[in-house]
């Protein structure tokens, strides 16, 4: 039978409910919810039903348990399990054993109940019999199994009865004798007739308190003992156990069962496991959603750790920070945490431990320079000096003497200085120490390298060699123009990403110029999530290739001589991985290169610094051959850019050799001289036959003005000799000083119906004739240049036919995605052509002149939009295509085409 709720118990829920509309935090949603219950303490049947149908309070989870039986069911809400059809609710709404009248019967029923400590277990029982050895019942408070009968389950457990006729407290330890916790006063159970009411306290210090009330109405609870015992402070069950004589096999009756969590968990210790590894004990098990959130642990004042782990049957924490414990003491702050009742800690919990960091030398990428000043001059806000920072990424104390700090030239010393985890330190000339020392840690050296403007090598190593780091900083790294000419840092973006180059640094964007002893002002998430990639592999002798990645290895695992296979047929003795930057692979094979055979090299599981993993890849190379005068040769040269444009002059390898153009050098003419010899690349640069190599001062802007460019052709030099846009002279020397190539050029040699020449390269004719102003040409126009692939002017040694061709013949300039316009391709047998392509309608009238006196390029297309001279859109209807074709030698063609114009009528 349900009982009514009573008209108070409606109207405080109704506050109640209007509470949780305007109350978010969840803490204060708790605090009101324990008043309002401690005001109406509604009956066990209410806090069910209120449970299962308002929703306004937590749930009760297996932490509280209320049964009065008053339902008349004890199969649900809650479930009692074991030997269920041995006992029964009788018509007193109280449980009574019905099992069989057989002499040394034991029955049993749990029900789910992980209530452990600071914790109040109450109930009422009624033995209608003698107790003695034979006859009683033990009240199961925490069992770790359903199995109360199993000899392995273990817990605490209240007798009533037994040879001493007493109510006691036990401890039960799997597979041994019980352990009295209380011994209750003998004889309180000692009629026929055994009413009682029994009330269990356990303090959150592990305080038993073992009450009986012997008149049953919970108003005369006597104290029958108390005791500390900790044994167990965990629980998966709550039960009851009847042990009979026959005669007694429906004697005992059972009611009122009450399970309390009255007590937020209790901190019973703090150890630290490792340099970010934290682990809290708690006195009982806690609620996993609180313990879980990282949001409700703070170190030192900020920090959040990365992982909270709650492990130990729920009654510990694991705790896993991100960055190292602080040399010293260090201040946790617990708040929000709940027991499995959802009792929540009234107030955050702070607790202080020490912690003591050993000092080591830093092993390879454990000390950083992540900010240079190179260019000190002129000052923006920073003492008027240059110097580099370190700072410390690991978990480790970290001490600096003896390392060595060296560029190019120069090499110097620390002195015994220490780094804690996470800090930063400026490293400055020991003149310079006060001028730095507002900033933070200062290191004052003697001997400071001087730092070039320009970049160069930076390295850090231990007393015995070891590398530490390396930096091959350039001032291109400031990608800023204005701040590259003095007084800005350079600093590393993301100190986690101590591999990267370029990429990973930028100039200052501090108003003083630089943060020395702080967090850099461009710090931010830049991580490398991509695998290290093979640009190129280069023979540099018969028996040693040279590869080359686009970011650093990991050293080890590149030196594995299984990673590598070349074929056809060559077998790899040896790989050396070149530091300190490792970014290139040195292997040495067993049998030698032949000439002008093309090799594949595969490189497979190649891992960067990072740890990226890539999967197979393949770069062909060939051994190099020694070049003849003639086997590279000028292929195109813009010396007339655009205004803001550049200059460029692309080579072209005509021979059936590999060759490497390494300390070739581009020059001019002065005085009939060859004069301002440029350097063309001091690396290594090897062209295969009929390759392409763009030679200019900015590849981003011949990337810009001709967009079709192949900048994978590109390289990049510091300057270029002059070449003026009126004449002047390209030549191109070996390193033996041969003269590979040269071309002398004018204006007068572009195509003289051009109305402007500039951004307009000359083009190479046919790749085979001399090098004379013959073979050259004006690009065509719908190029105006083809950097890094076929010049649009090319020319084969045999002529071919003449081709037009419409497509589609019929197009509906709709605007619909499909066959919009029409497209006039053409390819010719010679340059010099210029065409007239006007469009006549039906009667014979001019509609549109699509080219007038149009140089057109070996081969291309025009196109038709449908539109008239005058942007109308023409008809539907036949139209003719009347081209002209000429050139200045007085040579003429005329081709006449139809196309159709189609669309809804």
């Amino acid at each position: 039978m349900k009982q009514t709720l009573p008209k108070a118990f409606v109207q405080i829920f109704s506050i109640l409910a209007h509470a949780v509309l305007y109350i978010s935090s969840a803490l204060h949603l708790s605090l009101l919810t324990k008043r309002l219950l401690a005001l109406c303490t509604p009956s066990p049947v209410f806090r069910r039903g209120l449970g299962g149908g308002l929703l306004l309070l937590p749930l009760l989870v297996q932490a509280q348990l209320q049964d009065d039986f008053s339902d008349g069911d004890f199969t649900q809400n809650p479930t009692w399990r074991g030997d269920q059809t041995s006992f029964i609710i009788n018509a007193q709404n109280q449980l009574q054993s019905n099992g069989p009248a057989v002499t040394g019967t034991i029955l049993q029923l749990v029900t789910p109940s992980q209530a452990a400590v600071g914790t109040t277990w109450e109930f009422w029982a009624n033995l209608q019999f003698a107790t003695s050895a034979s006859n009683y019942t033990d009240v199961y408070l925490m069992a770790s199994s359903e199995d109360l009968k199993n000899t392995s389950t273990s817990g605490y457990y209240v007798r009533i009865g037994g040879t001493t006729d007493e109510v006691s407290l036990f401890r039960k330890d799997a597979g041994k004798t019980p352990i009295t916790v209380i011994n209750g006063p003998d004889k309180t159970v000692a009629t026929s007739n055994n009413v009682v009411r029994v009330r269990v306290n356990r303090s959150i210090n592990h305080e038993w308190e073992l009450l009986l009330d012997a008149t049953g109405s919970g108003e005369n609870f006597v104290r029958q003992g108390i005791a500390t015992d900790a044994v167990y402070k965990r629980s998966a069950f709550f039960g009851v156990l009847a042990r009979y004589s026959s005669a007694n096999s429906k004697k005992f009756f059972f009611d009122d069962f009450r399970v309390v969590d009255t007590q937020p968990p209790a901190l019973e210790d703090v150890q630290t496991q490792s340099l970010q590894e934290l682990m809290l004990y708690f006195n009982e098990p806690l609620r996993t959603t609180e313990a879980r959130n990282v949001a409700n642990y703070t170190l030192n004042g900020n920090i959040k750790p990365a992982l909270a782990e709650l492990t130990q049957e729920g009654t510990a924490v694991r705790l896993v920070f991100s960055q190292t414990f602080r040399n010293g003491n260090n201040m946790l702050s617990i708040a929000n945490l709940a027991d499995l009742a959802g009792s929540i800690l009234a107030a955050p919990l702070e607790v202080n431990f020490s912690f003591v960091l050993p000092a080591v030398l830093p092993g390879y990428n454990e000390l950083l320079i992540t900010e240079i000043m190179a260019d000190e001059d002129p000052s923006v806000g920073l003492p008027q000096q240059e110097y580099v920072e370190l700072y410390n990424p690991t978990d480790k104390l970290l001490t600096l003497q003896g390392i060595r700090f060296s560029d190019a030239t120069t090499t110097t010393t620390f002195p015994n200085v220490q780094l804690e985890p996470g800090e930063y330190a400026v490293v400055v000339p020991n003149t310079q120490v006060s001028n730095f020392s507002q900033f933070g840690k200062v290191i004052g050296i003697s001997n400071f390298p001087g730092l070039n403007n320009a970049g160069e090598l930076l390295q850090l190593r231990q007393p015995n060699g070891r590398l530490i780091y390396a930096v091959n900083y350039a001032d291109t790294w400031y990608k800023n123009n204005s701040k590259r000419s003095g007084g800005w840092s350079l600093e590393m973006i993301d100190v986690g990403n101590p591999c990267g180059a370029i990429e990973n640094w930028i100039a200052s964007e501090n108003p003083r110029g630089g943060t020395p002893v702080q967090p850099n002002s461009v710090a931010t998430p830049n991580p490398d999530n991509t695998p290290a990639i093979l640009t190129e592999a280069i023979a540099l002798t018969p028996d040693r290739i040279l590869l080359r990645f686009n970011e650093r290895l990991d050293s080890l695992q590149a030196a594995q001589v299984v990673n590598y296979t070349i074929s056809p047929g060559i077998n790899v003795q040896r790989v050396q991985v070149q530091g300190p930057l490792f970014t290139e692979v040195i292997l040495q094979l067993i049998t030698p290169l032949q000439e002008r055979q093309v090799y594949t090299l595969t490189a497979n599981k190649i891992t960067d610094c990072t740890g990226n993993l890539s999967q197979q890849q393949q770069a062909t190379f060939a051994l190099p051959s020694d070049p003849e005068p003639g086997d590279v040769v000028i292929n195109e040269i813009l010396f007339n850019p655009r205004p803001g444009g550049v200059d460029f002059v692309e080579l072209v390898n005509r021979s059936d050799k590999y060759i490497n153009i390494q300390n070739w050098q581009l020059a001019n003419l002065s005085n009939d001289s060859i004069a301002n010899f440029r350097t063309i690349t001091m690396a290594n640069y090897v062209l295969a036959p009929k390759q392409y190599v763009v030679l200019t001062t900015n590849a981003a802007n011949i990337k810009a003005n001709y967009p079709a460019a192949r900048q994978e052709t590109f390289l990049q030099m510091a300057s270029l000799p002059s070449y003026p846009d009126s004449e002047g002279t390209v030549m191109v020397l070996q390193p033996d000083k041969r003269v590979a190539d040269r071309f002398s050029y004018t204006s007068e040699m572009h195509f003289g119906l051009l109305d402007d020449v500039n951004g307009v390269s000359l083009e190479r004719l046919q790749l085979g004739a001399p090098t004379v102003s013959s073979n050259f040409h004006s690009a065509g126009n719908a190029v105006l240049a083809t950097p890094g692939y076929q010049n649009s002017q090319t020319q084969a040694s045999t002529l071919v036919q003449r081709i037009f061709e419409i497509t589609p013949k019929v197009f509906s300039p709709d605007n619909d995605g499909f066959e919009d316009f029409a497209t006039i391709n053409y390819r010719t047998d010679k340059t010099g052509f210029v065409a007239n392509i006007t469009v006549f309608d039906s009667q014979g009238r001019k509609v549109r002149k699509l080219a007038r006196n149009e140089l057109l390029a070996a081969n291309g297309f025009f196109r038709w939009d449908g539109l008239h001279d005058d942007g109308a859109k023409a008809g539907i209807g036949y139209y003719l295509l009347y081209i002209e074709l000429f050139t200045l030698n007085g040579e003429k063609s005329e081709f006449k085409e139809k196309v159709v114009i189609g669309g809804r009528l």
